[in-house]
């Protein structure tokens, strides 16, 4: 059972952050065991004084982080740590500048609604040619530098507009949550090493075919649906690969490479 514990909501640490830190530390400790239901979000909610979206956010943090699981009509429960092979780590990109103690900041370019073509009614399995879906372009800086161009898609509500406060959390999954009503319980990340197109060069200030990463994320809900995909470009000279097993891959900041 989850003990109450300090979340400063003062902080400049977001609060969903600070929970999913907060679970993340009773899972390692063993306070929460592989197996062990989590309680339900209105209960979480309730102990810390926080909304409801606030606790899924917390939530799909762990699960992409292979932490916990959710299983479609029982409740969301501990995983158990796999050990018995190594996996390339794709870090969250954000969390990993702010670990170095950087200033991090998130520039978007564009925020808009668009038809889906070809591609993406293949990458959201969809077959209306009408489907409408949100699209946002944005950079993310450290210390002033740019450091990724991303490019994002979600299925577009039309009961939900596009507000500037859905926007605090410019990753994929708080997109995904912000603007939608499914919960992204799963996601799928694919490699590949490219160089610049013409775009993306000019907009991260690099020479014409400079070497980048380009990872393309896809977000799956219960029913493994697509419910959010991106590409985000990353310098080639600032970003590098890091094998882990388990749980603890989070403590080397392996992603980086800021030197």
């Amino acid at each position: 059972m989850i003990e109450e514990q300090s979340i400063d909501k003062n902080s400049v640490i977001p609060i969903y952050y600070q929970l999913a830190k907060l679970l993340e530390g009773q899972i390692l400790s063993g306070e929460l065991k592989p197996g062990e239901a989590l309680p339900t979000e209105t209960e979480i909610a309730s102990l810390f004084e926080i909304s409801r979206m606030t606790v899924r956010r917390a939530i799909s943090e762990l699960i992409a982080a292979g932490m916990v699981n959710s299983q479609q009509g029982k409740g969301t429960f501990v995983s158990s740590p796999k050990l018995n092979n190594v996996v390339f780590e794709l870090n969250n990109f954000n969390q990993e500048i702010k670990d170095f103690g950087l200033k991090l900041s998130t520039t978007l370019l564009g925020a808009h609604i668009v038809r889906a073509d070809e591609r993406l009614l293949k990458i959201f399995q969809l077959d209306d040619p009408n489907t409408r879906l949100l699209y946002f372009r944005t950079v993310v800086s450290a210390e002033d530098e740019r450091l990724a161009y991303e490019r994002k898609y979600i299925i577009y509500t039309k009961r939900k507009p596009i507000l500037e406060t859905n926007l605090k959390d410019p990753t994929l999954s708080g997109l995904v949550t912000a603007n939608n009503d499914v919960l992204p319980v799963s996601t799928k990340k694919v490699l590949q090493v490219s160089v610049t197109t013409k775009e993306e060069a000019a907009i991260l200030g690099l020479g014409g075919n400079a070497p980048v990463f380009v990872v393309e994320e896809t977000l799956f809900d219960l029913e493994n649906k697509p419910v959010g995909w991106s590409k985000s470009i990353y310098r080639g000279d600032r970003y590098q690969l890091t094998g882990y097993d388990g749980w603890l891959r989070k403590d080397n900041h392996g992603g980086m490479n800021l030197g």
